[in-house]
């Protein structure tokens, strides 16, 4: 959906706001796809992104990067050179990467990486023990230079890594509220375990107000809301929103109008949306 098709902002991002999850695309013969796609690549340029972002008034920016390119940051890198300083990245890498690498990438302004799993990855028991020795590998690293990790798994997983989640020293995000289902509610056993670790954790973990479509199906993803409240009231210090620009497989049936509005309803007080916009990103990501 074009942004020329939606309606208008129902409120303007205040000064410095942060769009803390988004993805651009460039042409497929500049920059190839990885083999494992879990979507149709789309062709989403910065520019095309930096127009919807002056329209809803960001200023600050962390670029993500997508499944579809695999472990090559390059059109991630070059889009983020482009923009320059008030930008982050968070990559996509292998554990075991060269130290002389991981200083390239923070010198380009990198500061964090994704531990990504596909969404709609049918549940798996025991599956979260596979991904020990790449979280361990990457939390030392992580560790050595300031960096976070950046976790996107289905509400399974994310429950199933509860527990070494809690045992993290470094910063960390989770994408998309945690994938928890709206359907299932605010008492799902699995959200309340994510409620409690914002609550009675170390203050490491931060939640992303993010892709609630691939969380509710409901109208106007009505039965995400009590979700993002319930996240916005335990730790109203550790909750960021991004856009999830350029929504992929989702692009036909949602706008990215449509869901900064949203945050509007789950935060409808300025100074509770500052925090998510604004302070907390600026902490996170030390702008």
């Amino acid at each position: 959906m074009s942004i020329h098709d939606e309606g208008e902002p129902a409120f303007r991002a205040p000064p410095l706001s942060c769009d803390c999850h988004f993805h651009v695309f460039g042409p497929a013969a500049r920059y190839p796809y990885g083999s494992d796609l879990r979507y149709p690549p789309p062709l989403a340029p910065l520019e095309d992104y930096l127009e919807l972002a002056r329209r809803l008034g960001f200023e600050r920016f962390v670029f993500v990067q997508p499944s579809a390119y695999g472990r090559d940051n390059n059109c991630m890198l070059d889009a983020m050179r482009e923009v320059g300083a008030p930008c982050r990245g968070i990559v996509d890498i292998d554990e075991n990467i060269p130290d002389a690498e991981l200083a390239r990438l923070h010198a380009a302004g990198v500061r964090g990486v994704r531990v990504n799993v596909s969404p709609v990855k049918p549940p798996a028991a025991g599956f979260a023990a596979t991904m020990l020795a790449r979280i361990e590998r990457l939390h030392a690293r992580c560790a050595e230079l300031g960096w976070q990790l950046d976790f996107l798994t289905p509400g399974w997983l994310t429950s199933e890594l509860m527990g070494t989640l809690k045992k993290l020293q470094v910063d960390f995000t989770l994408a998309h509220m945690g994938m928890f289902l709206a359907r299932n509610g605010v008492d799902q056993p699995g959200f309340q375990q994510l409620l409690d670790l914002l609550r009675h954790g170390e203050g490491r973990c931060w939640v992303k107000l993010t892709g609630v479509y691939r969380m509710s199906v409901d109208p106007g993803f009505a039965d995400a809301a009590p979700l993002a409240r319930a996240l916005i009231e335990a730790a109203p210090d550790r909750i960021i929103w991004g856009s999830d620009y350029p929504h992929l497989s989702f692009a036909d049936k949602v706008g990215s109008v449509e869901l900064f509005n949203l945050l509007g309803q789950w935060a409808p007080d300025d100074a509770a949306r500052r925090k998510i916009l604004v302070d907390n990103p600026q902490r996170l990501f030390k702008f």
